[in-house]
């Protein structure tokens, strides 16, 4: 019943896949700014900001998820003043204001290496 989504771009490190689904729902893990190829991390947040979407934007088509049937993410800041470079991010993505998902943003503690950035999702997909 449930299938696990595996996205060749984005390996987690442990043996999990990068999202999950069940029938019309869909839960991501945590997405970072990390190139699966590379392994690099970029230096600003603005920069991560972009890698983390390019990422959230792979797994969401993996699933076969769409911009409209993301229903909430959740974003982990080191610093919550930076969400100016993740609203950008944000707006891109979701440009309608009358349809934009849940978000929620919460300080990010106890990540090593230099992520200031990490977001996940849940989606629910209506054909």
């Amino acid at each position: 019943m449930r299938r696990s989504i595996e996205v060749d771009e984005f390996k987690h490190g442990n043996p999990v896949p990068a999202a999950s689904r069940i029938g019309n729902m869909v839960m991501s893990g945590v997405i970072s700014a990390k190139d699966a190829r590379t392994g690099h991390i970029p230096d600003s947040v603005e920069d991560q900001c972009k890698a983390m979407f390019v990422n959230l934007k792979a797994i969401m088509a993996a699933a076969g998820v769409r911009p409209e049937h993301v229903l909430k993410m959740n974003v982990w800041l080191k610093d919550l003043s930076d969400r100016k470079a993740l609203n950008e991010e944000w707006r891109a993505l979701f440009p309608d204001p009358a349809s934009r998902p849940a978000r929620h943003a919460h300080m990010l503690v106890g990540k090593e290496g230099k992520s200031v950035v990490v977001c996940d999702f849940t989606a629910v997909i209506q054909d």
